[in-house]
């Protein structure tokens, strides 16, 4: 019982700082929580924490409503090729942990995503081009979400090539978050009947829809200093953070 409960606790924590860095810079939440959670329980567990936090917040960040059938309407490609990645790649390797080597892929994932953040190139992907390249985007992201529970990569990157508006690139991030999320979430429960990924769902949605509490403060609280700090510069030291966290995974 003790440990159980340092382990909420733990985890609270946890969740409480990637909701403000959520807040801060609009994304986030999934990548910090499973580098941090996965250093004192398994990438399934964490990622059974990690669904309803992820999809509320996402949720959130989808707003407006009456800009979504436009969005829809220019990524849902993109948002196809994330479900069949997803559960493509679960069915493939088990779900959340279930390759050897997975907490090295996430922290190459995390490498990768720190350093495109830090010194990747602002390009623009041609418009005639965005609805296949979206495709292929989304099956690559729903593949690295299957593996490592993180669904940043190469997503964002593919974003911020379309030259949206930074509102509309908020909305979007929400919307591709939201779509991961719930793609993770039905296959770790078709999965999990084989038994794949028990150990990630043993804590329960019950412990999931507490960690909500730290997450949306977090995220309050991230969102107030983001009108008063400069959030380009605080996603550069995020992101370098990211890559020292990367490295040591991998190493």
């Amino acid at each position: 019982m003790l440990n159980e409960a340092w382990l909420v606790a733990a985890a609270a924590v946890v969740f409480g700082l990637a909701g403000w860095v959520k807040g801060m810079v609009g994304l986030g939440l999934p990548t910090v929580s499973m580098a941090l959670l996965a250093l004192f329980m398994p990438p399934a567990q964490a990622a059974a924490l990690l669904l309803l936090p992820s999809l509320v917040t996402n949720v959130v960040q989808m707003r407006p409503v009456n800009t979504l059938p436009w969005l829809l309407n220019r990524l849902g490609g993109m948002q196809l090729g994330i479900v069949a990645g997803t559960l493509g790649g679960m069915a493939i390797w088990g779900g959340v942990g279930g390759l050897p080597g997975a907490r090295m892929a996430l922290g190459l994932a995390l490498v990768v995503y720190g350093f495109w953040g830090l010194c990747g190139p602002q390009c623009l992907v041609p418009q005639r081009h965005q609805a296949w390249s979206g495709l292929v985007v989304g099956f690559v992201t729903g593949g690295i979400t299957a593996l490592t529970g993180v669904f940043v990569v190469p997503a964002v990157a593919f974003l911020q090539s379309l030259g949206l508006a930074r509102q509309a690139l908020m909305q979007a991030m929400g919307l591709c978050f939201t779509v991961s999320t719930v793609a993770l979430g039905l296959g770790m429960w078709w999965f999990g009947k084989e038994g794949a990924v028990s150990g990630g769902l043993g804590l329960g949605l019950v412990v999931s829809g507490l960690m909500l509490i730290p997450a949306l403060a977090g995220m309050h609280w991230g969102e107030v200093l983001r009108e008063k700090l400069s959030p380009v510069r605080f996603k550069k030291v995020l992101m370098g953070s990211l890559m020292v966290l990367g490295v040591y995974m991998l190493f």
